[in-house]
Order: C-alpha cells, then structure tokens, then sequence
C-alpha cells in the first residue's frame, strides 16, 4: 500500500533531520533504516533505485530551511536592524561560505560519480563511522585552545581550510557535519563558531547536490513521487529546527566525545549487519 511508503518517507525525514547536524553521518543512519523498510514507490527497480537516490539527496533540502529559518537575522545582510558595519560583516561571512563551499563543490561535480559508485557501501561507512569517532574522542582529549570565538573573526584561510576539510565528508559514512565541526575545532574554532559555520556551509553545499540530483534524474516523478519527496522533506525541516536548536544547547556545556562513541558503536553495527547481509 502507498500509504506505506509515506510513512517511510516520515521516518527518513525525522532520521535525516537529526543525523545532517550532528556529527553522526546521515549517510550511515540512512542505510541501516532503508535495509529495514525500503522505499518502494515504483514497481520498477531501476526507476524506483534512482528516485530512492535522489530522495536521500533532495530532502536535505528541506534541512537547509531549517538553517535559513533560525539564523535568518544573521545571515540576512540587508537587515533593517543592522548597523551599516554588521551588515558588512554579513556579507564577509556569506564571501567565507562561498569560500569554504568550492572545494567540495569541485571534487563533488568532477567525481560525484566514481564516489558513488566505488565508495557507497557498508564497508566503507562503516569504516568511516568508527575511524572518525576514534579521532573526535582524540581531539576532545587533546583539544587545542579556542583562538576563534566569533565567526567575525574567522579569516577567508581559516574559512578555505575548513572547506578543505568538508571535502572528506565525500566519503560515505564521514559525515558532512563532523568533517567540518572537526576541522574547525583543529584550526582553533570554538564549538559554537564550528558547528554555526557548519550549519552556513550546508546551505551552498546541499542545495547544490540537491540541484545536482535533480538535474542528473532520469524518470519523471509523477503526483505520488513529488508528494512522498515532499513528505520527506518537511519533516526534515521540522526535526531540523529541533535538532540544530538542541545541538547548540547541549555543546554551551558538554563536548563531541558523545558523539565519537556512538559513531563507533555505530560503525560495528553497519559491520554486523552487513556480515548478517541484512544491509
């Protein structure tokens, strides 16, 4: 029944919401959920394979709004509320987003597909999930000290440096997020600053694969396609502002080694059930 496939396009939404901001791999959540109740909206595999891919990608959208929607005020450089110097400073740190952006932006277009297909599988996430959980407990243990406490002063280097950084989240099972937040702690960001510039990178990033995804579909969606998407992303959108809102909460007091173990606990479960060949 096509109700079905609404209620998996739900979860998927609820799961994409939580995992695209905290540095846990949506990528890695996503498989073990779809293992369990795929997507079957078309009869054709092929068809079906291609919708179930772009779906993972575009519903991401719907994370983006999020974003837009908490930090509007201060990514908005046309504020009526701002001095002619904040608005300044606005549009200094959208010219950092861009900056940050290119590198995944290149390798992404010249090797989205060769990524796909040598590197997307079980092994590899999880892989990916244990290896960078290892290095957040790491990092958390030898944190280096915060030198960049505002994202005002974060330089167009730092910005670029950590955008180098993102271009590891190419990798299935890294995380977009953790990459990021990761690379910003080792330049000397503070937790606020890494994961707020995080939260700005996915803006240009994600709607650019998500574009990308589009652009690349081969099938045409039809009325139950458009509204299974558009379920998915809306509760992306929903469950997004409650996580990113949560997230900020929660590292004012406490650091990512949470989140390093459970990426581990993760990645052996990802082992488990793909010797299981449940995934």
């Amino acid at each position: 029944m096509i109700i079905f496939e609404f209620i998996k396009a739900f979860i998927l939404g609820v799961v994409q919401g939580i995992t695209e901001w905290l540095p846990i791999s949506s990528t890695g959540h996503m498989i073990i959920v779809d293992a369990f109740m795929p997507l079957k909206v078309y009869s054709d595999e092929i068809v079906n394979k291609q919708f179930v891919d772009m779906f993972f990608v575009v519903i991401q959208f719907g994370s983006i709004l999020a974003v837009l929607l908490l930090y509007f005020n201060k990514l908005n450089p046309f504020s009526s509320k701002k001095s002619q110097s904040q608005k300044r400073d606005t549009i200094m740190l959208w010219v950092k987003v861009v900056i940050a952006a290119l590198p995944a932006a290149v390798i992404g277009l010249l090797f989205d597909d060769y990524i796909d297909e040598l590197l997307y599988n079980p092994l590899t996430v999880a892989i990916t999930l244990i290896l960078y959980g290892v290095i957040f407990i790491l990092i958390e243990r030898n944190k280096p000290q915060s030198k960049i406490k505002n994202l005002n002063d974060l330089s167009f280097k730092t910005a670029f440096l950590i955008g180098v950084f993102q271009t590891l989240a190419l990798i299935p099972g890294t995380s977009r997020s953790g990459s990021t937040i990761l690379g910003a702690i080792l330049l000397g960001t503070s937790r606020t600053v890494a994961s707020e510039f995080s939260f700005f990178l996915a803006i240009p990033v994600m709607f650019g694969a998500s574009l990308l995804k589009l652009i690349k579909l081969k099938i045409s969606l039809g009325f139950i396609g458009i509204a299974i998407l558009l379920v998915g992303m809306i509760t992306a959108f929903l469950v997004s502002v409650v996580a990113i809102k949560s997230l900020m909460k929660y590292i004012r007091k406490n650091d990512f080694t949470i989140f390093g173990y459970y990426r581990i606990i993760l990645g052996l479960v990802v082992i488990i059930f793909s010797l299981l060949k449940v995934i």
